[in-house]
């Protein structure tokens, strides 16, 4: 099962690829793939309505938005494997590496990735995107994290390495 919302900027509508591999519509379902749709039970509404035959075609679209609208936030770990260090010339860090970026940095994976105009040097990177679905503080386990953890997805970055 792949969630998905399709269609122009700011009016994209939730879909959901099933494993025939057709879109259909999750408007009967939600307005939106959002936090209240992952906290409120959302994926298992869809997996139901999926096993059940609920969901109609989605009618044509052009575009492919984020997969999550508006996120609360995006946390990344940076250097987070010894080649990477490397091929920075930094050390090998202590500790993760975690810094955010603004959530309106999220777009889909055709749209265009803004790059500042001085950038001299930028860094393209692709990583796995982990998509929570719930607040998680202090878990103590990796089954306790495991259970907050609404989906996955590709991650794309690009990152300004100096200026002109």
């Amino acid at each position: 099962m792949k969630l998905m919302r399709v269609g122009p900027p700011g009016r994209e509508r939730p879909c959901v690829m099933g494993p025939d591999g057709r879109v259909l519509e999750l408007s009967s379902l939600t307005t939106d793939i959002d936090g209240a749709f992952l906290e409120g039970g959302g994926v298992e509404r869809v997996r139901s309505a999926l096993a059940d035959g609920l969901l109609s075609e989605a009618g044509p679209y052009e575009r492919v938005g984020a997969p999550v609208a508006r996120p609360g936030k995006i946390v990344c770990i940076g250097l987070n494997y010894s080649d990477h260090a490397e091929e920075t010339g930094a050390p090998s860090p202590p500790e993760p590496v975690v810094f955010m970026k603004a959530p309106n940095t999220l777009v889909g994976p055709d749209d265009e990735v803004l790059v500042p105009r001085r950038s001299v040097k930028t860094d393209y990177e692709v990583e796995l995107a982990v998509v929570l679905g719930r607040t998680a503080r202090y878990l103590s386990s990796p089954e306790q994290a495991a259970d907050v953890i609404a989906g996955y997805a590709i991650g794309r970055q690009c990152q300004r390495i100096g200026q002109a």
